[in-house]
Formats: C-alpha cells, structure tokens, sequence
C-alpha cells in the first residue's frame, strides 16, 4: 500500500508541534521591521483537516481532479495537504504561459472541482466551455462571490482528525503540468510513491533535515520542506516573473528567519547575487542554494560561493525534468574546479553523475516513438544522443495524452523509461553532459550541432548575457543562426560588430557552420523560471529579421 504524502505533515505535527511550518510575510510594522503571519506543524496540520472536513461535505471525493489558482499564502498549504488527506487530486497549470495555453490545459484535464482566487472565477465565467467539467467551485480570499459557489473560509470542518485517504498503488494523486517551454505543456501523472521517493532523495542525497529554514523561492518545492520537518519561509515576490524579484526581498528573510537552504530559479539567483556581491552583501547561515530549469551559467556559482555564501556553503543545479526529477546532481565546487573550462570550450553542461536510484542511458536520437526497450538503442560513452532514465522519480504517462506519452515514455517489462526530451552524453568517470533540447537541435548538411555546446563559444565573448543557436529551414538543410542578447550597456557596442562572432564562429570546428548573427535586446523565456530561452520563438523571429550585416 502507498503512502498518502499527507502522512508526512501529520507525523512531523506529532514530532515538532510549536515548530513553524509556514511563515509569510504580511507587511511592514511601525518600527520599520518585517510583519510575518505563521502556521505552526501542529496548526497546519488542524486547519488542512478542517478543510479535508468542510471540503468532504461539499463532496469532494478521492480522485476528483481539483484546479488550483491561488496564490501563495498560508491557506494554499494547508488546501494542499487537506486535499490529499481527501484523495482529490491537484491540478496546477502554470497561468503564466498565456490564457489560450491554459484554457487548452483546463479543458484537457477536465478538473471537478474548481479552487480560486475571484479573478479567477471571472475567467471561468468569461470562458466557460473549458471549465464545463466543474461541478463544485470554491472562492479564496473574498467576502462575496456572485459567480456561484461557496466561500473557502466559510468552510466549518469538524475540529476532530481527518482520516487520511489511503491510496492504491500507483494511483493518482496530482497533476502537474509541464512548463510548455518547447511545446504544449503536458499534464504529468503523478503517484504518492513518486512523491516518497523524492522525498527520499532530499533527505538522503542532499541532507535537508528537520528543524531546517526553506526561502521557498518555488512554491512546491517547500511542500516537500514542510514533507521533510522543515520550516518554510514565504518571501514576498511575484512567483510568476521570478527573474525579475528585488535582491533585498530574498536577502531580508534569509537574515531576519535564519534560512539555511533554498530553491530557486537561476535567474533569481543570478540577480539576488549580483546585487549581493556589487553591495558587498554576505548571506551567513544559507548553506544550500538549489537551482534548476536551466543551465546555471560559472559566473552565477562564481559569485554566490566566492562573494556571497560561507565557505562551507554550497551550491547544487540537480538535473530533471517535471516527468523525472531528479535525475542527477551537480555542485558548483565540482564545476568551477573540473569543468567550467570545458563548458566554455564547448563540451556541454556536466549535470553530474545519476543518483543511484536511477538508471541513465544514451541513446540514438530520433524523433519517432520507441515502444519496447532494446539495449541496442544504447549509444557508447562519449556519443552524443537522447539521454533517458527509469527509476523510482519516473512517471508512467501524461494525463489523457495518449501520444505524447507515446512519444516519451519506453516500457520494458513492468518498468517505464522516461526519454527525457534533451541530449548528452556520458563521459569516461560516468557523469552526465547537458548539450541542449532535442526540438533545439540543428541538422545541417555537415550534420548536427547542439544548442548548450555551440552557445558557449559566443557566451564566453566579454558583453555577452547570453545566445541562442537557432535553425532556418528543415533538418537535415537547416542554415544556423546564432542570435546575440548582449548586456544591457554592451548592446550598441555589439551589435554593430558582427564581424567579431564571425570571426569566432570560423575559429571552431563546433560553429563553423554558423554564417549568419543576429542581435536581439532580451530573450523571450520559459514563464516558470523565466531561465529556459524560447528558441522556438526565436527562430520564428529570425526567420522574418533582416539579413545580419556580414
């Protein structure tokens, strides 16, 4: 019988009771000092099973999908964790990658039951067929709601335990949904043994233990803190456009909370310690950094280990994807002392070697779909190809996408290996390189060139933020394009020298190809961690630019 993930919160309520579990910031006080509203284990745990309670009279039942678009607050934890109690079944969607996207999303998952803010509830009246399927709605955060439905907190559960849903295997206990940075997000099937697993993977791999602080700077990233007997810290920042967070909002409450780990986007990171290392800012006591969703660039690892952490601190870039996470890990000591120099030079992004509840494999690249494993897929170490793993963090399939998981997913026996979408390769000490996204590829003529391995090659050119490989046409006669984001004072001087990545591209057998330079003043990027570049659309802006100046 699986685990109800529910079981954690109501075992560390028994364990630490007085311990914070959530802290959110409310303001500011009189005096000047941060204002913070708290639930403790032993509260969250009460008020998630006086939600299970009200939301079970309503008529929730287990496995009814349940849309959630609310904020992050006190209450958005303790719905979450009343709705496992019950065995419904989240759904999250990011609303951030545009409302066509997700109405698509709403409509695919036909949700049941419907959990939202008042704006929210406007749009499901405004744009009824795709939220047909909802029979139960309930408003958060208003006195009031003429659209229907009853009020969250006029909810008026029993004040008594509730009995904790106790699931199936394999059965399912949300859907997450993919980001929809290289095609149309994806609803993720996700088990409770899944959410065990990596639970288990965070307690043993990367030490967080209870009694630890959480700057929650990915909101369900701190569910599994609070899973974990941690405390986690709300900071007050627009979740949606996480690159664009003000330093100080992230710096306050890792110094007024004591934080000691904390998740978040590379652009987050990459500005909060810029700013921390140009106001000589030092962040005592934050000993783990995690980042993820994309590439985490030397000089991000750079500045928060050598200006801005302790020394005993560390920074980690674990490498998966919504359908496998983790799948292997990295540390910044590692990449800045065996690497960093090989990234530049082209080699990919070593993500590091596969945690050892998983199995990796290379394998050919094709974009058909592989029914049945064969170990004569398997590519040798060192050969560039689709890296692909099964293991215990693997989900089985995308929510009523038949083809997609068609597409993505391998069986071999009772197990299911996950093609993860992106290509490396293995190198002799058995550690994993990132070399781009699969769609990202460009084939020409001359044959294949990888996003990650050619964008290093121009990176490492002194005014660059960042480029992007882009292919014109149909593989395999694709005409590369390397498109130049320069820093912000750096544009002007750039942009009207060409010639100089020319002259670089010449220079490397990897980019040799490449004929053609654009510039562009900023990427368009992924809505979750505002890190991915959309090279899709990129390519679409190439193609309609002007020539590039040669």
């Amino acid at each position: 019988m699986a685990l109800n993930i529910a079981q954690c919160l109501r075992n560390e309520a028994a364990e630490q009771p007085q311990r914070p579990a959530v802290v959110f910031k409310t303001g500011v006080l009189e005096t000047g000092e941060p204002a913070y509203s708290q639930l403790t284990f032993a509260e969250l745990d009460r008020r998630s099973d006086s939600l299970a309670w009200g939301l079970s009279e309503l008529g929730l039942r287990p496995g009814m999908k349940t849309l959630l678009m609310i904020r992050p607050c006190l209450d958005f934890y303790a719905l979450v964790f009343a709705l496992f109690k019950t065995g419904a079944v989240p759904v999250m969607i990011d609303p951030g990658m545009g409302w066509m996207g997700f109405l698509d999303c709403v409509a695919q998952v036909a949700p049941e039951v419907f959990i939202g803010i008042p704006s929210a509830h406007l749009l499901r009246l405004v744009c009824g067929r795709a939220f047909a399927s909802v029979r139960i709605n309930v408003s958060f955060g208003s006195r009031w709601c003429f659209w229907g439905g009853t009020r969250l907190a006029s909810l008026k559960g029993k004040s008594e335990p509730f009995s904790i849903h106790e699931p199936s295997d394999h059965e399912t206990s949300a859907v997450l949904f993919t980001s929809g940075s290289t095609g149309p997000a994806k609803g993720v099937t996700y088990t409770h043994e899944i959410f065990q697993a990596q639970i288990r993977i965070l307690r043993e791999f990367y030490g967080i233990r209870r009694g630890e602080t959480d700057l929650a700077c990915f909101p369900l990233f701190s569910l599994f803190s609070i899973g974990l007997g941690a405390t986690a810290v709300i900071p007050d920042m627009d979740f949606t456009h996480p690159a664009l967070v003000d330093p100080t909002h992230i710096i306050e409450p890792i110094q007024n909370r004591k934080c000691t780990y904390s998740f978040g986007s590379p652009a987050l990171w990459d500005n909060v310690g810029r700013y921390c290392a140009e106001h000589h800012v030092c962040l005592p006591g934050l000993k783990r950094i995690f980042m993820s969703g994309a590439p985490v660039p030397r000089r991000v690892h750079d500045t928060l280990l050598n200006h801005v952490l302790d020394a005993d601190a560390e920074t980690y870039t674990p490498y998966g994807a919504t359908e496998s996470l983790p799948i292997a890990n990295f540390s910044g000591h590692e990449m800045l002392s065996g690497t960093a120099e090989a990234t530049a030079k082209g080699a990919g992004v070593c993500v590091g070697k596969p945690l050892s509840l998983n199995t990796l494999r290379i394998i050919r690249i094709t974009d058909d779909p592989i029914p049945e494993w064969d170990d004569s897929l398997v590519l040798p170490d060192g050969q560039i190809g689709e890296i692909c793993v099964k293991g215990p963090v693997v989900t089985r399939e995308y929510y009523h996408r038949p083809e997609a998981t068609r597409l993505a997913k391998i069986a071999e026996g009772d197990d299911i290996w996950h093609r993860v979408g992106d290509l490396g390769y293995l190198d002799s000490q058995g550690r994993l390189w990132f070399c781009g996204r699969k769609a990202h590829r460009v084939v020409t003529e001359h044959g294949l060139l990888c996003s990650v391995c050619c964008e290093a090659i121009f990176n490492a050119v002194p005014g660059v933020h960042r480029s992007a490989l882009v292919g014109l046409g149909s593989r395999p006669h694709q005409t590369p394009v390397i498109v130049i984001e320069p820093e912000e004072k750096e544009y002007a001087r750039l942009s009207s020298a060409p010639e100089l990545f020319l002259e670089r591209a010449e220079s490397n057998a990897l980019t040799r190809d490449i004929k053609k330079v654009l510039f562009r003043r900023d990427f368009p990027v992924d809505v979750r961690h505002n890190a991915k570049i959309n090279r899709e659309e990129l390519a679409r802006w190439a193609a309609s630019a002007s020539t590039a100046p040669l």
